[in-house]
C-alpha cells in the first residue's frame, strides 16, 4: 500500500453489560485503504467493538481515534455522518421499498420545494452500483425481489454512497455461494484501490488469509496479536483463537460400503411445484448424506417437503421401505424426524426462553408426570445432561437463549431434536454464522450421533463442510438432482461442474446409489 497511515486507531477498549466484561483493553489500528480482518470466537467481543466504532455503543474506558481525531459517536447516524458505516449480518433493508428507496433511506433528495426527487436519486443509485461493477440490479427494483447476494451488494452501494472512509463488514460471505463470495471479493479489492478502509468480521478463515491485508485475533473479550495475511496459516489463526495448538485431522471414518446397510428413508419421484423437479434418492442407516447446490436450487424445499412443511406436487416417500403420507411436521416427528433449520434465531430457537425451556419446548409430554403437571426435576435432569454431552457453554439452565453465542444457541437446538432420539436428522446449513471452535464441536456431534446410528442428511452451501463430514454428496441445480457423488468420488471441481447449466453432451450424471 502506497499510504499506510492511520485511519482508525482504538487505544484501550474496555466494556462491560451488567458486570461481565465483553472487551478488556483492546488496542489496534486500520491503515488507510487496507482491508483489516476481525477474527476470534463467538463471545470473543468482535460484535462489541464494531458496535462501539459504528456508534451503537460508548466504551466504558479508552478512546478511539479517527483520522487522529477522537471519535465518540452519539449513534449509527453521527459515525455514518463521519465516513463509518457498517453493513450487519443480518441485512438491514426495507424489502418493500424499492433499491433507491433503500439506498437513500433517511436522507431521500429532494428540490427546493421539498419534494423527493426521485429520478435523481435512481440515476444516483446507478452510479454506486457501478462503482462496485454492478449492472444487474436495477434501481426501482423493490428489494424483496433481489436475491441474497443482490441484497448484499445493495448495502455496500448504500455505504458507497455515504462516502464511507472505513466500512465495517460482519460476516458478509455468510450466505452467499462460492461464486458470489469471489465476486464480492473482487468488489473488496476494488474498494481498497479507492481507498476505502474495510474492517472484515469472518469466520471464513480462507476468505480472510485471502483478501486481508493484516488479521486480528481476539479471544474472550482480549486483544491476542495482529498479524500480516501473508504471513500466517489458517491453523496458526485457529491456534490464536483459541488458546492453543490447532490439531487438523479427518472429521469421520466414511462408510465405503453400503452393501447390505439398510435403506431408512426412500424418496422417489418428487415433486414440489416447478421449485423441486423428479427427485429421487435414498438414505441408509448411520448415513451422513450431504446436499448442496447454489441459493435456489430447491435444496431447502426438498427438505421441508419430506418433513410435511410444504407438500409435495408428486411423488414417493418410504420410511423402513413402507410408503408414508407426511402431511404436517408432526407426522414426521411421529416418524422419528427432525430438523435443525437454518435461521436459528427465527425459526429454531425461543430467544427469549431459557436454556431449560428451548431444550425440552419438543418434549413437555415425557417429562409430565401422570396428572399432565412438568416434573422440573426430570425435565433439569434431561437438559441438564445434554448441557454437558454437548458442551453447551451456559451460566446455568436458567440463562435467556438470546445471550447466548451462535454456536452454543446451535447446539441447543441439536440437544432439542437429540433428547427425542430421532432416527432422522435434517441439518439445514448448521454451522451458518458460528466460529471455528464451535464448527468443530458440531462436526463432532454429527460424527457421534452417526456412529450411533443416526441418519443426518446434511444441507451445507460449504464444500470443504460437505467434503470433510459426508459419506456421500448429493448436488442440486435448479431443482433437480443433478448427481449422487461417493465421498472417493468427490472434489470441489466435480461438485462445481454439477452446478453448470449445460452438462457435456453424451456425459451421464453420477448417480452412486
Amino acid at each position: 500500500m502506497a499510504d499506510e497511515a492511520v485511519i482508525c486507531k482504538v487505544e484501550g477498549v474496555t466494556k462491560t453489560f451488567s458486570g461481565v466484561i465483553a472487551l478488556q483493553d483492546v488496542s489496534f489500528t486500520v491503515r488507510r485503504g487496507e482491508i483489516h480482518g476481525l477474527v476470534g470466537e463467538n463471545g470473543a467481543g468482535k460484535s462489541t467493538l464494531m458496535n462501539i466504532l459504528s456508534g451503537v455503543f460508548y466504551p466504558d474506558h479508552g478512546t478511539v481515534e479517527l483520522d487522529g481525531t477522537p471519535a465518540r459517536f452519539r449513534d449509527p447516524r453521527e459515525a455514518q455522518q463521519h465516513g463509518v458505516a457498517m453493513i450487519h449480518q443480518e441485512l438491514s433493508l426495507s424489502r418493500s421499498m424499492s433499491v433507491a428507496d433503500n439506498i437513500f433511506q433517511g436522507r431521500m433528495l429532494t428540490g427546493r420545494l421539498g419534494f423527493i426527487q426521485g429520478r435523481r436519486m435512481i440515476e444516483e443509485s446507478r452510479r454506486h452500483l457501478a462503482v462496485l461493477g454492478v449492472e444487474d440490479i436495477d434501481p426501482r427494483t423493490l428489494v424483496k425481489h433481489l436475491s441474497v447476494s443482490q441484497m448484499q451488494l445493495v448495502e455496500i452501494a448504500k455505504a458507497v454512497s455515504l462516502d464511507a472512509r472505513l466500512l465495517i463488514m460482519d460476516e458478509p460471505t455468510s450466505s452467499l455461494t462460492t461464486g458470489e463470495i469471489r465476486k464480492l471479493l473482487d468488489i473488496m479489492r476494488g474498494l481498497r484501490q479507492k481507498g476505502v478502509s474495510i474492517l472484515f468480521i469472518t469466520h471464513k478463515l480462507e476468505e480472510v488469509l485471502e483478501v486481508a491485508d493484516r488479521i486480528t485475533v481476539l479471544r474472550d473479550g482480549k486483544y491476542v496479536t495482529t498479524v500480516p495475511a501473508a504471513e500466517v496459516s489458517s491453523e496458526k489463526l485457529v491456534s490464536f483463537m483459541v488458546g492453543r495448538e490447532f490439531e487438523r485431522r479427518p472429521h469421520r471414518q466414511f462408510i465405503t460400503d453400503f452393501t447390505g446397510r439398510e435403506v431408512v428413508l426412500e424418496v422417489q419421484d418428487l415433486w414440489v411445484g416447478d421449485r423441486v423437479k423428479n427427485a429421487s434418492f435414498v438414505l441408509h442407516r448411520g448415513e451422513v448424506l450431504g446436499l448442496t447446490g447454489l441459493v435456489g436450487a430447491g435444496r431447502t424445499e426438498l427438505l421441508q417437503a419430506i418433513l410435511g412443511f410444504q407438500r409435495p406436487t408428486r411423488g414417493t416417500i418410504r420410511v423402513d421401505g413402507k410408503a408414508v403420507r407426511i402431511r404436517h411436521p408432526s407426522d414426521a416427528l411421529a416418524l422419528g424426524m427432525g430438523m435443525v433449520p437454518e435461521n436459528r434465531k427465527e425459526e429454531g430457537m425461543f430467544l427469549r426462553l431459557s436454556v431449560l425451556d428451548n431444550l425440552t419446548m419438543a418434549h413437555l409430554k415425557r417429562l409430565s408426570g401422570p396428572l399432565g403437571f412438568l416434573s422440573g426435576r426430570h425435565a433439569a435432569g434431561e437438559a441438564g445432561r445434554y448441557v454437558s454431552e454437548l458442551s453447551i457453554k451456559t451460566p446455568s439452565l436458567a440463562q435467556i437463549a438470546q445471550n447466548l453465542s451462535g454456536g452454543n444457541q446451535q447446539k441447543t437446538i441439536l440437544g432439542r431434536w437429540l433428547m427425542r432420539g430421532p432416527r432422522i436428522l435434517f441439518l439445514d446449513e448448521p454451522t451458518h454464522g458460528i466460529d471455528v471452535g464451535a464448527k468443530a464441536e458440531i462436526y463432532r456431534i454429527i460424527d457421534a450421533i452417526s456412529q450411533q446410528g443416526v441418519s443426518v442428511i446434511l444441507l451445507s452451501s460449504e464444500l470443504p463442510e460437505v467434503l470433510n463430514l459426508c459419506d456421500r454428496i448429493m448436488v442440486m441445480h435448479r431443482g433437480e438432482i443433478r448427481g449422487v457423488l461417493a465421498h472417493h468420488e468427490a472434489d470441489q471441481v466435480r461438485i462445481m461442474s454439477l452446478t453448470l447449466d449445460k452438462h457435456r453432451r453424451n456425459e451421464p450424471y453420477p448417480l452412486t446409489k
